[in-house]
């Protein structure tokens, strides 16, 4: 099947499906299974991809922000410009530590901000390296 003339694809659609794509990937960065599995089949390694988690830094800023519903995705995607956080998340002791982390913040959430630390605080990926590292 052939694509139609460039002068009949509505930019604004394809801007939206742009948007809708990027938007749902991101979100799913917020699942510690899906990051496990990435580093598994070493797509996290393939420069290219690298690449794209970076020009997906976009998303921090309050006007992409706020469409996400997951704001876990984005301390993930600040992770996933490590190098060495992209290693060792493909290790199953990495993604149940996170997804233990993950599932405590939640439990947690309804606690007033004052009596719990933030999120980034609450999950010290360098000193975990250290310690499975030993």
């Amino acid at each position: 099947m052939s694509q139609p003339p460039p002068e009949t694809i509505d930019p604004r659609a394809s801007n939206r499906a742009r948007f809708e794509l990027e938007l749902e990937f991101v979100q799913s960065l917020a699942n510690p299974y899906y990051l496990h599995s990435l580093a598994q089949q070493g797509i996290l390694n393939q420069p290219t991809f690298i690449n794209f988690l970076k020009y997906l830094l976009y998303w921090k800023e309050k006007d992409y922000a706020r469409f996400i519903l997951y704001p876990h995705a984005l301390h993930h995607l600040e992770l996933l410009q490590h190098a060495q956080f992209r290693a060792d998340i493909g290790k199953d002791e990495w993604r149940e530590y996170l997804n233990q982390k993950q599932y405590d913040h939640w439990r947690t959430w309804s606690v007033k901000p004052s009596e719990t630390t933030t999120f980034l605080e609450y999950l010290p990926w360098k000193e975990l390296h250290l310690l499975t590292h030993a």
